[in-house]
């Protein structure tokens, strides 16, 4: 069904309807409306990385996870899958009356905000530091769940628009300060993509201001961008009780009803929270028109019709034993084993079992379910740590030994223990001394870094202080370190951390982030060789957050493998395989010239080589850089890139398609256009920068282009 036979649908329906019950459809937690054949519907539904929150599913990488595949491909077939499995769960739940939050068919994901601050407990829940990077992923993956067929399978909903990264504590009354430069540049083109590309049906708001004014009731992103500039068509949600923010601590408003008008006003059309009670009131006071209620209702019908609710339509009939059914579980093994990031490996890895007798495996997340499943998860029928992957893997040939070495950031384990002596350190140098190999599983979990109100810890509301393990866990590796024993540190987290020690004194580093229910066992094929790993880092690894500017300034100035002046310790785009892969300097670009001026395609095409000895997967990255004018990004950025599979001692040709935006800067007015004749393009297996190249051994090829 089109939207404009959608829309018809919805207006007629509307037209039925008394104020009250117009207004009542406008809350999350839709009324049935019974004379009308309406049921009940609640527009609450969660699927970051999967289903989330109402029973079993198939539970992929956390997004960031995700993100680090550099998978377009793969980020589609994952919204499919939810999308799957949204509709199978709906199928049966309706068919039992069961329509309560979590069960409907409007996922609230993704979230396309810019993780632009290491610290922010909620940017695993992203796509990472990029904006070229989140476009390319976020559209496939709305793409995926919303489908092609009659109907839309699912909605998506692209968050938190806009310009939202934390202080989580502070988020109800913040207000963020962007530069139009900053808007334009980097915090508004995901949702640009989501919604010229995607055509993604929802759109929520965020709980801060921008610029002064609520994001939930914002004329500048609301009415003359998003809806006006960007042609959006859908509906827009408010973040949960965000509405409420506006007089109680935006202070913009004095009442509820005046937070719901200024939020209607402003094309806020469905409320998370409970502000929208208040419409009522509005109404009849005199300050809210019939009129704005309307056209919110017709916006959600509308919705509810391209879903196909009213209709019999062709996703009626999928089977519940879709859900977690062999086919999503290998997508989802498949997109841990892409997202796990080689960090360092000076030749320890892949392990071969045939030479080792003991594997001591250490750390609090080694056998940890949180540590494997990040925020805004479903529930799994089985899960996999780490701990039980290699187990598996080694079987009866080798002893594994464990130890949990610490908690994740307390001091001790048991609440009686001396709290000046961490009470399983003995242990896990026990564990050291007895391997041949010790493996240490670090990092936080969804306790540690993530919402506020999820999260209660030493980092105080979701957030982190620093970029420090907890102490507890710095004790463990620099204790496991000093036994002398062959080591390889795994870090589980959604964000940068400082692991310069394991840098300087493992063997091997692994980035395996939030990799889903049974990303235990994806991470053991990895530690012995049955898979390369191939994943990029999507964010950069700070040294530490003296590098950083205060969290709560918004410029981009110093933020991101764009901007930042110093050296990281493992930067954007890096990561290791087990093959030796580098792009030869030969390369093709043709540019094919639209009809309108400075209008063209660009393909680029070169020649992948593994040198090594392993077949693997490989992400050729294209970087370009403005040479000549002043409102270019600091250093190259990123502006296409292609997963290819090279054999070893083999090459492969990839032609990786240029965007005419790839060649536009933005100046301080917010303008996008192409201002520079001259540029470099860059290609190769990293970022064109001094680290990378120190870090693998290779430099990426360049050429020029004049236009």
């Amino acid at each position: 069904m089109n939207r404009q036979e959608a829309r018809k649908r919805a207006k007629e329906l509307v037209a039925k309807m008394t104020v009250e019950e117009k207004a009542s459809q406008l809350r999350y937690d839709a009324p049935a409306i019974d004379r009308l054949g309406i049921p009940a519907y609640n527009w609450w539904n969660e699927a970051l990385h999967g289903v989330a929150r109402a029973g079993t599913a198939t539970m992929f990488p956390q997004a960031i996870g995700l993100a680090a595949a550099f998978d377009e491909e793969l980020m589609k077939e994952v919204g499919e899958i939810i999308a799957t499995e949204g509709r199978a769960k709906y199928n049966e739940q309706s068919k039992r009356e069961d329509r309560d939050i979590y069960k409907g068919l409007t996922f609230w994901a993704p979230n396309v905000n810019i993780f632009r601050d290491p610290r922010w407990g909620r940017g695993h829940e992203t796509y990472g530091e990029d904006p070229f990077l989140t476009s390319r992923l976020a559209v496939p993956f709305v793409k995926g769940i919303q489908g092609d067929g009659e109907y839309m399978k699912a909605v998506a909903c692209a968050k938190h628009f806009a310009v939202h990264s934390g202080p989580e504590g502070e988020r109800h009354f913040f207000n963020a300060k962007a530069s139009k430069k900053d808007l334009e540049e980097t915090y508004l083109p995901a949702f640009e993509a989501c919604v010229k590309e995607a055509g993604v049906e929802a759109v929520m708001g965020a709980y801060n201001r921008t610029n002064d004014e609520p994001c939930c009731a914002n004329k500048p992103l609301m009415v003359d961008t998003l809806r006006g500039k960007w042609g959006f068509e859908g509906h827009f949600v408010s973040d949960c009780w965000a509405v409420k923010d506006f007089h109680e601590n935006h202070k913009v408003t004095k009442s509820p009803e005046e937070s719901a008008k200024l939020a209607l006003e402003m094309g806020c059309d469905l409320n998370c929270g409970c502000t929208y009670q208040k419409i009522m009131n509005a109404y009849r006071a005199g300050i809210l028109s019939e009129e704005t209620i309307t056209t919110s209702c017709e916006r959600l019908f509308t919705a509810r019709f391209l879903l196909g609710m009213f209709d019999k339509t062709e996703y009626d009939e999928i089977p519940f034993d879709v859900v977690e059914c062999k086919e999503h579980l290998e997508v989802a093994h498949r997109a841990a084993r892409e997202s796990v990031v080689l960090l360092k490996n000076n030749g320890i890895l892949p392990l071969d079992k045939s030479k080792i007798k003991t594997i001591g495996v250490v750390g609090p997340n080694a056998n940890s379910r949180l540590s494997l499943i990040g925020n805004y998860h479903g529930t799994a029928s089985r899960y996999v740590t780490v701990l039980e992957g290699i187990q598996d893997k080694v079987g009866g040939d080798v002893r594994v030994l464990y130890s949990e070495g610490c908690d994740i950031f307390k001091d001790n384990i048991s609440n009686l223990s001396d709290p000046n002596l961490p009470d399983r350190l003995s242990e896990a140098k026990t564990v050291a001394d007895y391997s041949d190999v010790v493996v240490v599983v670090l990092g936080l979990d969804e306790n540690l870094e993530g919402e506020e109100g999820d999260a209660g810890n030493q980092f105080a509301s979701g957030d982190k202080i620093n970029l420090s393990l907890p102490l507890p866990q710095r004790q463990l590796l620099y204790s496991v370190l000093e036994c002398g024993k062959p080591t390889i540190v795994i870090d589980m987290a959604g964000s940068a951390i400082d692991l310069s020690k394991a840098q300087d004194d493992a063997d091997a580093v692994l980035q395996a982030f939030y990799p889903g229910a049974r990303g235990g066992k994806d991470v053991a094929d990895i530690l012995f060789g049955d898979v390369s790993p191939s994943g990029k880092l999507p964010v950069t690894f700070y040294k530490s957050a003296d590098d950083l500017p205060d969290f709560k300034d918004y410029s981009m100035k110093n933020r991101t493998y764009r901007y930042f002046t110093g050296t990281p310790l493992y930067p954007f785009g890096y990561g290791l395989t087990y093959g030796d892969c580098y792009v030869k300097p030969d390369n093709h670009l043709h540019m094919d010239n639209g009809s309108e001026p400075d209008t063209f395609d660009a393909e680029l095409t070169v020649t992948v080589v593994n040198a090594g000895k392993v077949d693997t997967d490989e992400v050729v990255q294209v970087y370009i850089k403005d040479l000549d004018s002043e409102f270019a990004t600091t250093y190259p950025r990123l502006c296409g890139f292609k997963r290819v599979h090279v054999k070893a001692g083999a090459e492969t040709e990839v032609t990786i398609k240029l965007d005419k935006k790839a060649f536009t800067s933005v100046n301080e007015d917010g303008e996008r256009k192409i201002f520079g004749k001259n540029f470099k393009i860059y290609f190769g297996t990293q970022q064109p920068d001094a680290r990378s190249e120190e870090l693998t051994g290779h430099k990426c090829a360049s050429f020029d282009v004049k236009l």
